[in-house]
């Protein structure tokens, strides 16, 4: 009897153990926006502008999140070898990504609140020179954008599949969080040109409100698709209908091999285990067989089957 598989190795080359140029990336990037997090939260409070502020608290925030980016990055490379992990440490990173959706909806709960506030109690603002540091900001965000989207270009040796266009959801967490910033300088730059050109001191606390449903509709995107992988809720992506497919039309036994069991789960970026339950009378379909007809779909690294004989006799 052959020996049956061992199990994969934490280490092995087939599962991601973490993106090197997007640590570096959100490293460099928490830098910069704690930096400009500082200016425009003392600069929003000194020129009395809700939105500046909130701008800047929510930069404060998204230093946090990107924080927990970058430590999601060290401590998938730091237990890359432990092999507690049967599929490695890739996970780490989704769950960095969750953690940091969590913050976006607090950021922009935050918002709301603040908003309300400033509507209820209303302070003068100073246009111009609040103008000036969301225009700061406003380069910064950008800046940090090109920075990131530059390390997700040099992440090119793991295709995208069709649920997902941005495939390390880590760094895309930090992109996320850097161009909701952008989009909340651009509100803030928006309310104080209003307010500046034609009085309308309202603007600014509105434009926190836009700035949260924005924030919050980001954030459920984000939370969708990490939640999705973290709960291995992947049983209606195209690769299980491939697999399916591959078995029930397989020219010599495929209308002979019923399908009893299939689960598919991923276990790192655009890779996926597998485990399959077969009930056949065919003699010819066996665990060997069966994995090397599944063969062809690289983005399966792992699979476990099982042959159910018609005649009562399992085979591993």
């Amino acid at each position: 009897m052959k020996p049956p598989e061992s199990a994969p190795q934490a280490h092995s080359h087939l599962f991601d153990s973490g993106n090197q140029a997007g640590e570096r990336g959100t490293r460099l990037v928490i830098l910069i926006t704690v930096l400009t997090m500082v200016v425009e939260v003392l600069a929003g409070w000194w020129f009395n502008s809700m939105a500046l502020l909130a701008d800047g608290w929510h930069m404060s925030s998204h230093a946090v999140a990107i924080g927990l980016s970058a430590l999601a990055y060290a401590m998938a490379r730091r237990h890359a070898n432990d092999h507690r992990f049967a599929f490695g440490t890739w996970k780490i990173e989704i769950l960095g990504g969750f953690a940091s959706a969590l913050f976006l909806l607090g950021v922009a709960a935050w918002m709301v609140f603040g908003s309300v506030e400033r509507l209820l109690a209303p302070k003068p603002i100073h246009f111009k020179e609040a103008m000036i540091v969301a225009i700061l900001g406003l380069l910064v965000n950008v800046g940090c954008a090109f920075i990131l989207g530059n390390a997700h270009d040099h992440d090119h040796g793991h295709p995208a599949d069709s649920k997902n266009h941005h495939h390390d959801l880590n760094l895309h967490s930090a992109y996320i969080h850097v161009i909701t910033d952008a989009a909340t300088s651009v509100l803030a730059i928006a309310a104080l040109a209003g307010g500046m050109l034609f009085g309308w001191s309202w603007l600014d606390p509105a434009m926190g409100f836009a700035g949260a449903i924005l924030v919050a509709v980001w954030a459920k995107g984000l939370l969708r698709d990490t939640t999705r992988i973290l709960l291995d809720a992947e049983m209606d992506h195209p690769v299980v209908e491939e697999i399916r497919e591959a078995i029930t039309t397989h020219p010599e036994w495929g209308s002979l091999a019923e399908i009893l069991d299939l689960h598919v789960w991923r276990v790192g970026r655009n890779k996926f285990a597998c485990i399959l339950s077969l009930a056949t009378d065919r003699p010819n379909v066996d665990a060997e067989t069966v994995k090397q007809c599944l063969s062809i779909h690289e983005e399966i690294v792992h699979i476990t089957v099982e042959i159910r004989r018609l005649d009562g006799v399992e085979h591993g």
